[in-house]
């Protein structure tokens, strides 16, 4: 348990001793106050986008080859959803209802499940020897005034920056990547606008299997988004843990 404040101290305690003397209702306080003091001061979220069936589909298929290619990268699960990053930010834990219902507001004006996308080529992210593959989609007029509608609704409610506390973690990945924190930090001003560069991540392999993957032919393809969300982020920048499915109009 992370170190909490008196006041919070003091309430634990006291709910550890109404379980002891077995007082009705004891237990549910005892559980609520350890899971706000679990609870993580800011938390590091992505704003996105969730595609269709057929970038899915595709986006699968490579993370499956870079894993026969390199089995100590990552699988498309439910702790590494397939999406398009809108925003990433740090935002205070206590705030995210806030966020939620800003990007709900921005959402209600938008026919996300009508944006026509286009993915055209494969990139990655080097990393020493290794890579974070991705699938690159063409940015449109629509993805760039959605993406700047939501900054400026959300960013009211962000911190400059956290810890690596702000991220899940997890037994095969119990570290936070320096550069992600940074990364992360400078979302807005230079992964946006005319910098914005979205894609799906596909996974992880070395160098060079990505060199050789990047010099294949590549085949177009169109897809949509199916929804959005609010993930929070784990290592690699990925969907670790869905916060909150956020309304998208049919």
């Amino acid at each position: 348990m992370k170190p909490t404040t008196n006041k919070l101290r003091d309430f634990l305690l006291q709910g550890a001793m109404l379980c002891a003397l077995g007082l009705p209702g004891t237990n549910a306080r005892a559980e609520e106050a350890v899971a706000t003091a679990d609870k993580p001061a800011v938390t590091a979220i992505d704003i996105l986008l969730e595609p269709d069936a057929t970038m899915i589909e595709r986006a699968e298929a490579v993370n499956a080859r870079l894993r026969a290619s390199f089995p100590e990268g990552y699988a498309l699960d439910a702790a590494h959803r397939p999406h398009i990053s809108m925003f990433q930010c740090f935002v205070p834990t206590a705030d995210l209802d806030k966020v939620y219902a800003a990007a709900n507001k921005v959402l209600a004006n938008a026919k996300v499940t009508d944006l026509k996308l286009k993915a055209f080529k494969y990139y990655y992210l080097p990393s020493e020897n290794i890579g974070l593959s991705g699938i690159v989609v063409a940015p449109t007029p629509e993805l760039i005034k959605l993406q700047a509608e939501l900054i400026a609704a959300v960013t009211p409610f962000t911190k400059k920056t956290a810890t690596a506390a702000a991220f899940v973690t997890t037994p095969e990945h119990p570290e936070i990547h320096p550069a992600l924190i940074s990364y992360v930090e400078v979302f807005a001003t230079e992964h946006a606008g005319k910098h914005f560069l979205p894609h799906v991540s596909t996974g992880i392999a070395t160098k060079e299997y990505l060199d050789k993957m990047l010099a294949e032919p590549f085949k177009d393809f169109t897809f949509a988004p199916a929804g959005a969300a609010v993930y929070q982020l784990g290592d690699y920048g990925t969907a670790a843990k869905r916060l909150k499915a956020l309304d998208v109009k049919p």
